[in-house]
């Protein structure tokens, strides 16, 4: 008898164990830090034509830098219709229009690995500035 309260002993306390360790993980993984890739727009066009990053979660901050009217922020897996809206990543557009010398920000948003293209739908930017994350 002894032995079998100190095998369920022994279970118990891995299983606990156990628990508590996924537990951590999944606390953890919530709690990886934010980063934020920063971005400025002038006249017609990003500064930044190409970026790469690791995956994990962003905030995008978008800079406007005299273009004379507001801007805005769209970004779009590679391969999919830049033009329809379904395939933006809405967590991705900044908060509000960002007028001449303000900055905004996006809301968190998780990147995976591959590729994405940018572009400002106000500002007639470029629509082939990348985004890698590896």
């Amino acid at each position: 008898m002894k032995k079998v309260i100190a095998f369920l002993t022994i279970v118990l306390a891995f299983t606990m164990t156990s628990q508590a360790q996924h537990s951590m993980k999944k606390d953890n993984m919530m709690d990886a830090p934010v980063k934020t890739i920063a971005l400025e727009q002038v006249k017609g066009e990003f500064v930044q034509k190409e970026i790469k990053v690791n995956p994990g979660t962003y905030v995008f901050t978008v800079s406007n830098n005299a273009v004379g009217h507001n801007v805005g922020f769209v970004l779009v897996p590679a391969g999919k219709d830049i033009s329809n809206p379904e395939n933006h990543i809405k967590t991705a557009y900044v908060t509000e229009q960002v007028a001449t010398g303000q900055t905004q920000s996006s809301q968190k948003t998780t990147l995976t690995a591959g590729k994405y293209y940018y572009f400002c739908p106000l500002n007639p930017t470029a629509t082939d500035n990348l985004l890698i994350v590896e």
